[in-house]
């Protein structure tokens, strides 16, 4: 490097830096540059937005008749319905009931049923017993409801019952499947005997 490149080079530096600090709080009648005109323009209709190219002169078109969306054909109705091709309940849960399974279900039944049903499923959660003017829920533990197929409590968590509200909106498919099993095993540890525990947990 020359004597003068080791002058000229700082000067440089700092011309460019005094040009570019000498712009800030500027306006410009100039508009901003777009450098992806596509994705900042582009023809298309928001939502709610009239269009004259339909008769109806709506941008909004409603779906092809029969469109279903990708994974909601919902053509297994004991899973989804809780019912079997004649319009029944199914008389057991469609899922594999297995530990994870009632390990999910007694999480969401704690969130969304012990409230009212209590964590027995004996009707006594502080919904009930809080003094709020509530119609009692009913206990799981009842010959009544332990005669029920499992369809049965499936479609009442989904749908509600008498002055219970469904949670099908709330709870995924899956999610209330689990609920029906650890309902079921309620049902059975508040009924059990002896000889309902293994020899070795006894």
């Amino acid at each position: 490097m020359t004597k003068r490149t080791h002058y000229i080079a700082p000067a440089l530096l700092m011309a460019a830096l005094v040009l570019s600090t000498g712009c800030q709080g500027s306006l410009s009648d100039k508009p901003p540059v777009h450098l992806n005109q596509n994705m900042d323009f582009q023809e298309r209709f928001d939502a709610q937005e009239a269009n004259a190219f339909f008769a109806d002169g709506r941008a909004m078109r409603a779906p092809v008749r029969g469109t279903v969306a990708r994974g909601e054909l919902k053509d297994d109705t004991a899973l989804w319905a809780g019912r079997d091709a004649s319009g029944a309940f199914v008389a057991d849960n469609p899922l594999t009931v297995d530990l994870a399974l009632l390990e999910r279900g007694r999480e969401k039944y704690d969130i969304y049923c012990s409230v009212c049903h209590g964590l027995a499923g004996d009707g006594q959660g502080i919904i009930m017993t809080g003094g709020y003017g509530y119609v009692p829920a009913p206990t799981y533990h009842s010959d009544m409801l332990r005669a029920q197929p499992d369809g049965y409590i499936y479609d009442a968590l989904t749908w509600g019952i008498r002055s219970m509200p469904g949670y099908g909106t709330q709870i995924k498919v899956e999610d209330r499947w689990a609920i029906v099993s650890y309902i079921r095993a309620l049902q059975r540890s508040q009924a059990a005997s002896v000889d309902d525990v293994p020899e070795s947990e006894r």
